[in-house]
């Protein structure tokens, strides 16, 4: 279905009730944090120090294969509202705004009854902090914010707030719930924390000192790593977005590493306060609690800092779903590939409502107890956007399926990648190296893969990836697909 169609087929209000009562939502989005960042799931740091975060996980569903489709704050965030790809909702960047002819999932739960409320990072739309449709109540900030004594906009009034980011917006999303707890609702409670610069509230910024900085196996320059990987890794690495560059700072990277670590405590104490105030209300046990990173960070992994890559560090994020009436207290662990596409069906699901027409994702609720529909997803469309302002990633497209990770670069004269996650979770060994895009090449790059098993692997997925494009209105000569018959236009 392309863009055209979907927007004029999916309005109008959404009518059918699931059985049972319609959930309360509270959705929690952290932005740039990724995967494995919580002490129960083994980081050295942080163990002992998440105890809220470890909750969702010991007595809720935690989803061990969460990815995002373009590691970049708004188009995930555009992705989260719509359920659709990039290429479908088309913030490529983050200064775009959203179009408000596309259903998003807060106004057709608005639409259906529910009182609804964002608080926090907007982020679509360059620095416009205005009140967006399909809100009753709004709280939001220019671009990325401030994190100290900041300025906000409530519900079209702009002043200038006292405290920490976090803190600011934690205490706004408690009180819409108590206004609101005689009413089904949704809060979408958007952190700005964890994004750089690092600034957690003073109460934790001495924590971590002395410790020293995990560093993963690919975080060293080695030249039988870099033969292997494309040269915009290794141009990378001395910029900001690279080990050797650090946020444009001149701090170590080990200290943004700490800072960063120091910021995700205050975004685990949100949690706690959100989860003691349905408690206190009687809520939390009929409430889906859902928290979720925008995209992931890499910390090293191939040299690099910040997200873009395709990398699993960057593409993966922590995810997370709590409520006791759905899924019980003893705590699950979920394989099923979910993704940002999944949040909007997942809430509509939980209100008795179907998705939108032309949605791409697929409610978690199924997965989530227990019950995998027979046709989820086994693979899934990653995209990314060149940006001027960063221009030291170039242009992506790629496929993430359960076993392997293709990745070419459109308009780059560089290596294509594939990785093996099961034998290869650092990627470290590019399976297709050898087909290095020259400048007096057509690209054509699998024509240069000898392995015929290896060609066979990125055939498919070059088949799988143009499907998906088809599908969904994208360009399918973006997956590098190449057949017999192009051959007499050469």
């Amino acid at each position: 279905m392309n863009r055209r169609t979907f927007l004029q087929t999916a309005t109008g209000p959404l009518a059918m009730q699931a059985q049972g009562r319609r959930r309360n939502i509270v959705y929690i989005l952290a932005d740039d944090h990724r995967y494995d960042f919580v002490g129960a799931l083994g980081h050295p740091w942080l163990k002992g120090h998440t105890p809220n975060l470890d909750r969702l996980i010991n007595s809720g569903v935690h989803f061990r294969n969460a990815f995002v489709t373009s590691s970049l704050c708004s188009p995930s965030r555009a992705s989260i509202l719509t359920s659709l790809y990039m290429h479908q909702h088309r913030i490529s960047d983050n200064f775009s705004p959203l179009d408000p002819k596309l259903p998003v999932f807060p106004k057709l739960l608005r639409e259906s009854g529910y009182r609804t409320a964002f608080i926090g990072k907007w982020h679509m739309g360059g620095v416009s902090d205005a009140p967006q449709a399909g809100f009753d109540h709004w709280l939001s900030f220019r671009g990325q914010g401030e994190y100290e004594n900041p300025e906000i906009n409530r519900n079209g009034t702009r002043l200038r707030a006292q405290g920490n980011m976090t803190d600011i917006l934690t205490g706004e999303a408690r009180q819409f719930i108590r206004d609101n707890a005689s009413q089904p609702f949704c809060v979408y409670l958007s952190h700005k924390a964890v994004h750089a610069p690092f600034r957690a509230p003073d109460r934790h910024t001495r924590l971590f000192e002395g410790l020293a900085m995990p560093r993963p196996k690919t975080m060293p320059y080695k030249d039988e790593y870099y033969r292997q990987w494309p040269d915009w890794v290794r141009l990378r690495r001395p910029t900001r977005h690279g080990v050797d560059g650090a946020i444009d700072s001149d701090e170590a990277v080990e200290v943004h590493y700490r800072r960063y670590c120091q910021s995700l405590i205050a975004i685990d104490e949100s949690v706690g306060q959100i989860m003691k105030e349905l408690e206190s209300r009687g809520l939390l046990e009929d409430t889906l609690v859902v928290y979720m990173g925008d995209n992931g960070f890499l910390w090293g992994e191939h040299g690099l800092i910040d997200k873009r890559a395709m990398y699993e560090a960057s593409i993966r994020v922590p995810l997370f779903a709590h409520c006791p009436a759905l899924f019980g207290k003893q705590g699950r662990k979920v394989d099923a590939m979910a993704l940002n596409l999944d949040i909007a069906p997942t809430f509509l699901d939980a209100a008795g409502l179907k998705p939108a027409v032309g949605m791409m994702g697929q409610s978690l609720l199924g997965p989530a107890t227990g019950r995998v529909p027979a046709n989820w997803r086994k693979d899934f469309l990653y995209q990314y956007a060149w940006e001027q302002d960063f221009p030291y990633t170039p242009n992506i497209v790629g496929l993430r399926s359960e076993t392997h990770s293709l990745m070419h670069y459109p308009g780059a004269w560089d290596i294509p990648e594939l990785y093996d996650i099961r034998k290869d979770p650092d990627q470290i060994n590019n399976l297709i190296a050898e087909a290095r895009i020259g400048p007096r090449m057509r690209v054509r790059y699998v024509d240069h893969i000898k392995n015929p098993e290896t060609k066979k692997i990125v055939v498919g997925m070059q088949e799988r990836l143009a499907a998906i494009l088809t599908e969904t209105g994208g360009d399918p000569r973006l997956s590098g697909q190449f057949n017999e018959a192009d051959r007499s236009a050469l």
